[in-house]
């Protein structure tokens, strides 16, 4: 099994930053390799070119007797070792040479010669000398009519140079491939500081635990941003959390109580009911309090469907006009018995796209909850606005106490009430499932509210949907 070290994320940064910056440094120190053995052989071989040159002046000068002359004061001068010459017949075979006891191994290339023969005018070669393992290069050039010269250097200096560089190259790469091992440690380890940062920070979290927060650097880069998203993330996960927790409570209370009920008239009646009508009135209580459940159990159904685009709402043509009236009929015996004077007012038709039975499911929520906040002597109308720009816009106003602005932004959320006595009757879904209807169809539910100067809820169809006439 691999150790821990070898997984990680920073020491396989710090094997590419060394892998490549030995790479780089190995093709730099080839292609300079390269360059100078190049510019060392040119230097050479003009060398030999102007060595060539003078013989073939000498020749034209003094004849064949004149370059010998020339090629044994050139060899002393220059070293034997250093340097040969050797002049041929164009068949190859040799008449005249410097002094050639150390060159002796040195044979007449043949391909050269034919080549030169060919109409090459110089041919370039490098061989190696035994048994010392040296190399010579060799040039071979007519010096004359029917004259060859063979003439070679040693190349001894130059190899010297090259087993030097050599060396210093493998030490030199040996002490970039130590640095670069180094700095590609500390900057992937610098570079992943922040990440560093939270992964400790995330496991700190824990569902009792949601206040650790990532800190920020301000550099404003990408781990700064990374901070800063994962910081966002956990204030909506703390948000969900409180939601969830508080949701959980609200249920637990709203089931709580129609189950005590239930248990209670149970109890009650098994203990002391005597006849028939007792257990009937203990069925007909337990009956209406489980369809209370139920209705709150689909309720919840409703909006988590139409929440996750699964409402499977059934679009018809609906005149909302028409939809309207029909509420506001419905709703006058109730407007009546709580002293509210209640009002419509809509155009002569509003035709849109929509579920018939949500929309009044939406319209009556908003509906209910205005006349059970409206005072007595207060007022509520209902307006249809319907333009050509094909929105159309249902308003439910009244002139209750209205809504604080600290509980206006959480009054959509399941199961929050603004009676936090619960002294009216509801379980706080009417406002949750009226928006989930809105927005399954496309549209929203917005509110503009005040304390003590009433609420105005807006249900607001999106364009494409709607058709007035």
């Amino acid at each position: 099994m691999m150790p821990k070290l070898f997984r990680t994320l920073a020491f396989r940064l710090t094997l590419w930053y060394a892998g490549i910056f030995t790479v780089s440094s190995c093709v730099a120190f080839v292609l300079f390799y390269f360059l100078v053995s190049h510019t060392i052989l040119n230097r050479i071989d003009q060398d030999l070119l102007d060595k060539a040159n003078v013989f073939s002046t000498v020749f034209s000068v003094k004849g064949v007797p004149g370059i010998k002359t020339l090629a044994v004061l050139e060899a002393r001068a220059a070293g034997e070792k250093k340097i040969f010459f050797r002049l041929l017949y164009s068949s190859g075979e040799a008449f005249a040479t410097s002094h050639m006891a150390y060159w002796q191994n040195i044979r007449v290339g043949e391909d050269a010669v034919k080549a030169l023969i060919a109409g090459k005018k110089k041919v370039f070669e490098t061989v190696t000398l035994r048994p010392h393992s040296q190399r010579v290069r060799v040039l071979y050039h007519f010096s004359g009519p029917g004259v060859i010269l063979q003439t070679g250097i040693s190349m001894e200096t130059y190899s010297h140079f090259f087993v030097a560089f050599k060396r210093v190259f493998t030490v030199a790469m040996a002490v970039v491939v130590l640095l670069s091992a180094l700095c590609g440690w500390f900057l992937s380890k610098k570079a992943l500081s922040g990440v560093g940062a939270v992964t400790e920070t995330a496991s700190r979290i824990s569902g009792s635990n949601l206040d650790a927060r990532v800190l920020e650097t301000g550099n404003q880069d990408e781990l700064d941003y990374l901070a800063k998203t994962f910081n966002k993330m956990l204030d909506r996960i703390a948000g969900l959390v409180a939601s969830i927790r508080e949701m959980s409570d609200n249920i637990a209370h709203d089931l709580k109580s129609p189950i005590t009920r239930i248990r209670g008239l149970a109890e009650i009646t098994l203990v002391q009911g005597s006849d028939k009508q007792a257990f009937e009135s203990m069925a007909a209580s337990t009956i209406e309090e489980s369809d209370r459940l139920l209705d709150m159990i689909n309720t919840m159904l409703v909006i988590s469907r139409a929440d996750a685009g699964e409402g499977g709402f059934r679009f018809e043509p609906v005149d909302l006009s028409t939809l309207v009236v029909e509420a506001c009929d419905l709703f006058a015996p109730v407007a009546e018995d709580r002293g509210v004077q209640l009002e419509c007012s809509t155009p002569a038709r509003a035709e849109v796209m929509a579920d018939i039975g949500m929309v009044q499911r939406c319209l009556t929520n908003l509906m209910d909850n205005a006349l059970k906040y409206t005072p007595a002597q207060g007022r509520v109308w209902i307006e249809v606005d319907a333009d050509p720009l094909n929105r159309v816009e249902i308003r439910v106003n009244d002139t209750g106490e209205g809504i604080k602005e600290a509980e206006r932004g959480r009054i959509f959320e399941r199961f929050y009430r603004v009676d936090p006595s619960r002294s009216e009757a509801g379980a706080g879904l009417g406002l949750c499932l009226a928006r989930a209807i809105a927005r399954g169809h496309g549209g929203d539910v917005t509110v503009t509210s005040g304390s003590g100067r009433g609420s105005c809820f807006s249900i607001t169809l999106p364009k494409g949907n709607v058709r007035v006439i």
